[in-house]
């Protein structure tokens, strides 16, 4: 008999098993790979609240928003993360239902046996395996970050930003150089005052 951790309520009322794929029995490298293929703010906010575990009202003062901005914020970046690993998962079909969503996300995140529709279920899974193995997605991340600044391309990558600045230097320099100096001024001669656009009187 599956644990009841496993159990759902199904739209006729049954508990249903979640499948194998579900987000609940994901690796920790699915994480990795999804939070890098992100958009960076959203992966950002997942990682600040779900894998470094910082509460939900610190998060929300680190991006100087209320708590209910920081609930939505992070059921966007949740939502996009699980359709990443679980392609069937679907958005919020309305704006009150995307505001009853990130109230009831930030509920389960808190309490195990809070009230959660079917809709909802994929990314309370995702959320909650996501930080069941935060410790692992953390080491996957900084690895991954290392092994991109060790890689070639991020080497070559490198160098040619160097050399675009060293071209825009070279420009700015020749720039100031080659610009044509003013004639000299005799002492006692004012300032060349700017001349006024001609107004048409004779």
């Amino acid at each position: 008999m599956p644990q009841e951790n496993d159990r759902r309520m199904g739209e006729d009322g049954a508990h249903v098993t979640p499948p194998e794929s579900s987000p609940s029995r994901l690796p920790p490298q699915a994480f990795v790979r999804a939070l890098r293929e992100m958009e960076p703010r959203s992966a950002a906010v997942l990682t600040r609240r779900l894998v470094t575990g910082v509460s939900r009202g610190d998060c929300a003062r680190f991006y100087g928003i209320t708590d209910e901005a920081l609930s939505v914020m992070l059921l966007r970046a949740a939502v996009s993360l699980t359709r990443n690993v679980v392609p069937e998962a679907r958005e919020p079909a309305t704006a009150e239902e995307e505001s009853a969503w990130a109230r009831m996300l930030a509920a389960a995140l808190e309490r195990e046996d809070a009230p959660v529709p079917m809709g909802l279920v994929p990314v309370v899974e995702t959320c909650r395996r996501l930080r069941a193995v935060s410790g692992d997605v953390t080491t996957g991340l900084e690895a991954a970050t290392k092994e991109d600044q060790a890689s070639p391309q991020r080497r070559r990558e490198d160098w040619l930003r160097r050399l675009a600045v060293i071209a825009l230097l070279a420009l700015t320099a020749y720039l100031y150089l080659s610009r044509p100096e003013e004639p000299p001024r005799r002492p006692g001669t004012p300032p060349q005052q700017p001349t006024a656009p001609d107004s048409g009187r004779p």
